[in-house]
């Protein structure tokens, strides 16, 4: 078992670049490892941070005053099943390395998916998803370790609570550790139905169409490099978590006095009459457009949902790819010029709240807030 460190700045482990030390920091290099160290950590009455590819975590500049576990498991097993394969991966595998795999081996249901980063732990916490899929349908199953129950489960699809970016992982965060996931995945050189406007519109095709699996990845990655949404060491822009917030669902009566706020409000139909409200649309019209900055944050000039830290780009080990990170990789040096944890929250917050000043609409946040709230 790897030894543990003290005092590794964090910073450098999330996309963000925000973030101060972790009391103790140690790698979990096998899912049996992982186990061992969380269970180990409970049992003693250490506070543990589970940390991913760091890309959906915004962590307080205090830092963590525990053990982060660093998931650096590794392996790819695949299994064939009729018209399927059936792919269960460690939770520490590289998702997009994971969706290339599928994209190059012809396994279609993950394509649409590409250029998001994180590990494959991460895919069914989020319910991750980007034009039009979502891992919810091709997750089969996902092997996790119940910290209340102290037993590692495997748990089916139907348990997993799955809904729009949520998933009952997600909604105890401190209950389930993430060992591997397993996907059922089509044999088939098309993509999944094409079921995004602007993907479909990029690929010059119809809603309800397939394209070759090789042509969806290409155009997703194509408009989320327009986004600033693929990491790249030279573009300010991928400082971020991502969208910062997700998408709001209005039901009926809430739906009704946005209309009576913003006529004609964009939107999409969802079940039970309810719609649900591109963020960013609320966000701009709410007087922020891209760009806009408060301090050394700001949104990204790409992509009004991503708040970003322009001035984080200097930290060294980027973490783009995950073998390249560690306690020794890691630069602990000072961030003078980037952003800190309380300046993202504050421009964070100023966005909430003058959404809900001009639309009564409340954001909620997609990243994992560690030590903040918002």
């Amino acid at each position: 078992m790897a030894d543990r460190v003290a005092g590794v700045r964090l910073a450098p482990y999330t996309t963000l670049r925000v973030g101060g030390a972790a009391r103790a920091f140690v790698e979990a290099r096998s899912g049996e490892e992982l186990v061992e160290l969380v269970a180990q950590a409970d049992s003693a009455g250490e506070p543990v941070l589970v940390l991913g590819g760091g890309s959906n975590l915004v962590v307080s500049d205090e830092g963590f005053d525990g053990l982060v576990i660093r998931v650096s498991s590794r392996g790819v097993d695949v299994r064939d099943d009729g018209d399927h394969v059936v792919v269960t991966a460690e939770a520490g595998e590289d998702w997009d390395a994971l969706v290339a795999r599928a994209v190059a081996e012809g396994w279609s249901g993950v394509e649409c998916l590409s250029g998001i980063p994180g590990l494959v732990g991460s895919t069914p916490i989020q319910n991750v998803g980007a034009y039009g899929q979502d891992v919810s349908q091709t997750v089969a199953g996902v092997r996790v370790y119940d910290r209340r129950a102290r037993e590692v489960l495997d748990l089916d699809a139907g348990q997993c609570g799955f809904a729009y970016r949520h998933s009952s992982f997600k909604a105890d965060l401190a209950r389930f550790v993430v060992v591997s996931v397993t996907y059922s995945l089509e044999k088939s050189d098309k993509s999944g139905l094409v079921a995004y406007k602007e993907l479909a519109t990029k690929l010059g095709v119809e809603i309800g169409d397939r394209v070759a699996l090789h042509e969806a990845r290409t155009a997703v990655l194509e408009l989320r490099r327009g986004k600033g949404m693929v990491l790249d060491a030279a573009d300010p822009d991928t400082c971020s978590a991502g969208s910062f917030f997700t998408n709001p669902i209005l039901d009926g009566p809430e739906a009704a006095e946005l209309e009576r706020r913003a006529p004609g409000f964009p939107r999409w139909d969802m079940p039970g009459g309810a719609v649900k409200v591109p963020a960013a649309w609320l966000i701009e019209h709410a007087g922020f457009p891209k760009g806009y900055r408060r301090g050394p944050a700001r949104i990204s000039t790409k992509h009004t949902l991503a708040l970003t830290n322009p001035g984080g780009l200097h930290l060294t080990g980027f973490p783009t790819d995950p073998e390249g990170m560690g306690p020794d990789r890691a630069d602990h040096s000072s961030t003078d010029g980037a952003a800190t944890a309380a300046d993202l929250l504050a421009l964070a917050r100023e966005v909430k709240e003058g959404v809900e000043a001009k639309f009564g609409v409340t954001l909620v946040n997609e990243p994992v807030l560690v030590g903040l709230s918002l």
